[in-house]
């Protein structure tokens, strides 16, 4: 039974000098067929335009409800956020989670937004050049990407890629080299990596995962560098930094109080127990027993 009972509605739109509508009180019987019938501006609809009259984003949203009301099995949605403001954006982004929630509906959404893919999804499918490159949750790729194209693409900012040497020293532990420093491998890394000696090597590693604080986690190594840059961001702040010998630049997500100034210079902590080698001639991730363990998807 679907009983529409209105009882002395008054609404009122944000920069409107008029109320659109003004102690209104209805009543629809289960299975009537009610026309709402007037002028231009006397009440019956969204503001005073109708949908071809409105902004591109309000058509979005417009579009939005009338999938909504259908109750499909499958929602198909192509960017329906990207004309909107950025704080619309955000609200939106929250309405969606919440109406995917609540109706445990199928939904597919196009975008190339990632921070609409981390926050939205329960999966993933990232592609490329018309290629699924790698799918699984959100999380899971971000932490384990499948090659250089995943690492950069999801995360703001992306990981951290350098180019690197693997080296095995004289007292048998694995080193690699950033330009004019020499890093040691925490030995959970050490038997992984050690069959790759002697290979220049793309190295990963998390924004994150980089800090001023020399006094990291077990696995962490400190690392020289120079600021280039200060970001402060509110939340947090971003240090661009430059390693003597090597041509890219490092960003390191550190404590809003951050008191760098560009032309200090640091010594960081590096987590290596959250690092990545990757071929440089595949791109392709070098599997850790992590990534054995979780197996992600392969082009296809």
């Amino acid at each position: 039974m679907a009983l529409v009972r209105l009882h002395d509605i008054t609404k009122h739109y944000d920069g409107g000098a008029e109320a659109a509508v003004r102690g209104v009180n209805l009543e629809v019987a289960d299975g009537d067929f009610m026309v709402l019938l007037g002028p231009s501006g006397c009440g019956k609809s969204y503001l005073g335009r109708k949908p071809y009259a409105l902004s591109g984003g309000q058509r979005q949203r417009v579009a939005l409800g009338r999938a909504i009301v259908r109750k499909p099995k499958v929602f198909l949605f192509d960017e329906p956020l990207s004309n909107l403001d950025a704080a619309l954006r955000v609200s939106m982004r929250g309405e969606l989670i919440k109406l995917h929630q609540r109706l445990s509906a199928t939904m597919i959404y196009v975008t190339h937004d990632q921070v609409e893919a981390m926050t939205m999804g329960t999966r993933i499918c990232i592609m490329q050049a018309g290629r699924t490159v790698q799918t699984g949750a959100p999380l899971d790729i971000y932490h384990h990407p499948i090659n250089t194209f995943v690492a950069a693409f999801l995360g703001n900012p992306p990981m951290n890629l350098l180019p690197v040497r693997l080296e095995d020293d004289a007292d048998g532990r694995m080193m690699i080299t950033i330009g004019d420093a020499s890093l040691a491998l925490p030995a959970s890394r050490s038997d992984v990596y050690r069959s790759h000696a002697g290979r220049d090597l793309i190295f990963g590693l998390r924004p994150e995962e980089i800090s001023e604080s020399t006094t990291g986690a077990p696995g962490a190594a400190t690392l020289r560098a120079c600021v280039a840059a200060v970001e402060p961001l509110g939340a947090e702040t971003l240090l661009v930094l430059t390693v003597a010998g090597c041509d890219s630049e490092i960003v390191a997500r550190v404590n809003r109080d951050s008191h760098a100034r560009a032309g200090d210079t640091l010594d960081l902590s590096l987590n290596l127990a959250a690092m990545h080698l990757f071929d440089r001639a595949t791109t392709e991730v070098i599997p850790t027993h992590e990534e054995h363990s979780w197996p992600p998807s392969r082009p296809h």
